[in-house]
C-alpha cells in the first residue's frame, strides 16, 4: 500500500482492531433465540452502542425493531454543510452450524495461517470495525469531513426485516446523500471490488400431509401414502437434469454481462469435490448473479440413526429462492407456492408459508460516487482498478433504503471475499483486506466530501 497518513494511522491502528473484533466476535449473536440467548444479541450491541460513544458519536441508541431485535443508531456531525453518508453494517451472525468442525472455537477470533478465524470476523462484525478503522484515521488526519450516520443491524441474518420495516416507519433516520453497505467482498483476495447486484431472496416452508399418524411400513407400505416421498417428489421438481431452477413461471435466461468468474476458480472456492460438475448452464457469473437459484435449506423428518420402519405422516421442508434484479420477491414467491402446491402427487395436502423475502438490488455505477470509490481503491490497491460484480446474496434492506431515498447513492464494499468462507465452519477474515479496505473507506469519504 503507498504512503499515506490514512494508511499509516490504519495501520498502525491494527493491533487495537484485532483485539476489538475479539471482542465482538465473542458475542454469540445470533438472532434466533430458540438457539442462542436474546442477551448475546444485546451485549453485541451494547458493544456497537460503546464504541460509536467513544468515538463522539452523538444521539447513540438502541433501536427497537418490530421483529424484537435492536440496531444501533449514531450520528457523528461534520463540516457545517457537508454531505451526509450513512454507513451500514450488521452485528447478528449466522448459527455456527457444526461447532466440533471448527478448528478453533467458532466464537474466539484466532488467528491461523494469516487470518482470523470466528463466526461473524468477516460477516460482518469484520463490518463493524472496518467503519471504525476508516473514522479513527480520518480523524487523526485532518477530522471527518462529512456528517456520518452509522446502522448495525441486529437481524439481517434471519431475513426478519425488523430495520427494513422500523425505517420505513421513521423515514428520516437513515437519510443520506450516499450509503456505503459494509457487507459484500471483492471478487477475490487483492482485487478492489464494488457489488453492483445483488439477487432478492424468499424463504417458504412446505408441509405435506398424508396420514393421520405414521404406520408400520410392513404392514401398510406399498399403499399407504408416504409424506416424505411425496416431499421428495415435490422438492425434485425443482430442478431440472442439469440442476437449473425450474419453478414454473421464472425465466432463467438471463445473463451477466459485467466480470466473469472463472470455473475452474470457481470450482476452487466453492470446494468442489473432485469428479463432481457444477448445475445449471450459461457461464458461472450468470449462474449465480443473474439467474433465480432454489436451494433446500432444511428437511423435517426422521434422523438416519433411531429411525423405525415406519411410513411418515407428515414432511416439511424449507426452500429458499434466490431472484436475479429485474425479478419482482413478491411475484416469485406467489410462483414458488404455486409450484410446490402444483407438484404435490397422490392428492397429498400441503400447505405453504412465506417466512422471508426480501427484493433484488441493482446500483446506478454511473454516479459520483462511484467515481469517488474508484479513486480511493486505486490508492489502497496500488496497480489495481475497481472492478464491478454481482452477489448471489441478499441484503433486503438495500431496496427499502433505495425506495426511501430514491435519490442516495448505494455502494456496496465489504470483507466477504471467497476465502473468508461466511455462513460454513472456519469463516475467516483477511486482516489485510481489513485494513485496504478500512483506508479505502476513509479516502473515499475524504473524495465524495469534494466531489
Amino acid at each position: 500500500m503507498s504512503s499515506n497518513p490514512v494508511a499509516e494511522t490504519v495501520a498502525s491502528l491494527m493491533p487495537r482492531a484485532r483485539v476489538e473484533l475479539t471482542e465482538l466476535v465473542a458475542f454469540k449473536s445470533v438472532a434466533d433465540f430458540d438457539q442462542f440467548p436474546k442477551s448475546e444479541s444485546e451485549g453485541a450491541a451494547r458493544w456497537v452502542a460503546d464504541a460509536l460513544t467513544a468515538e463522539g458519536f452523538q444521539d447513540v441508541a438502541l433501536l427497537d425493531t418490530p421483529d424484537g431485535t435492536q440496531s444501533v443508531y449514531g450520528y457523528l456531525p461534520g463540516p457545517e454543510g457537508a454531505k451526509t453518508v450513512l454507513l451500514y453494517a450488521h452485528y447478528d451472525v449466522q448459527p455456527p452450524l457444526d461447532e466440533a468442525a471448527w478448528a478453533s472455537p467458532p466464537f474466539e477470533l484466532t488467528e491461523r495461517d494469516g487470518r482470523w478465524y470466528g463466526r461473524g470476523a468477516a460477516d460482518c462484525k469484520g463490518g463493524v470495525i472496518m467503519h471504525l478503522l476508516a473514522l479513527r484515521a480520518l480523524k487523526a488526519d485532518g477530522g471527518v469531513p462529512v456528517h456520518v450516520k452509522v446502522i448495525a443491524e441486529g437481524s439481517e441474518e434471519m431475513g426478519t426485516g425488523g430495520l427494513e420495516r422500523y425505517a420505513e416507519e421513521h423515514p428520516d433516520l437513515l437519510e443520506a446523500d450516499t450509503i456505503v453497505i459494509g457487507d459484500a467482498g471483492n471478487f477475490r483476495v487483492g482485487l478492489p471490488t464494488v457489488t453492483s447486484t445483488l439477487r432478492g431472496m424468499t424463504l417458504v416452508r412446505v408441509q405435506i400431509d398424508t396420514l393421520e399418524g405414521n404406520l408400520h411400513s410392513g404392514q401398510f407400505g406399498g399403499a399407504a401414502p408416504d409424506a416424505l416421498g411425496a416431499l421428495i417428489r415435490v422438492l425434485d421438481s425443482l430442478r431440472g437434469q442439469d440442476g437449473s431452477t425450474t419453478v414454473d413461471g421464472l425465466t432463467p435466461e438471463t445473463r451477466w454481462e459485467g466480470l466473469q468468474y472463472d470455473e475452474k476458480q470457481f470450482r476452487q472456492d466453492a470446494k468442489v469435490l473432485d469428479g463432481v460438475r457444477l448445475i445449471g448452464d450459461g457461464t458461472v457469473a450468470d449462474r449465480i448473479w443473474a439467474r433465480p437459484a432454489v436451494t433446500v435449506l432444511g428437511i423435517d423428518c426422521p434422523p438416519v440413526v433411531g429411525a423405525t420402519p415406519s411410513v411418515q405422516a407428515s414432511a416439511r421442508a424449507l426452500v429458499s429462492l434466490r431472484v436475479p434484479p429485474g425479478v419482482d420477491a413478491v411475484e416469485a414467491t406467489k410462483l414458488l407456492e404455486a409450484h410446490l402446491e402444483a407438484h404435490t402427487p397422490w392428492g397429498a395436502r400441503v400447505r405453504t408459508e412465506q417466512i422471508g423475502q426480501g427484493q433484488a438490488f441493482s446500483a446506478d455505477t454511473t454516479s459520483p460516487a462511484y467515481a469517488a470509490m474508484a479513486e480511493a481503491m486505486a490508492v489502497a490497491y496500488p496497480g489495481q482498478e475497481m472492478q464491478y460484480a454481482g452477489q448471489g446474496g441478499s441484503i433486503p434492506l438495500c431496496n427499502t433504503l433505495a425506495s426511501l431515498y430514491p435519490r442516495a447513492e448505494i455502494l456496496l464494499i465489504g470483507l466477504s471475499e471467497p476465502e473468508a468462507r461466511i455462513h460454513a465452519v472456519n469463516e475467516s477474515v483477511s486482516p489485510e483486506e481489513l485494513e485496504r479496505l478500512s483506508v479505502t473507506e476513509a479516502l473515499f469519504l475524504r473524495n465524495y466530501a469534494t466531489s
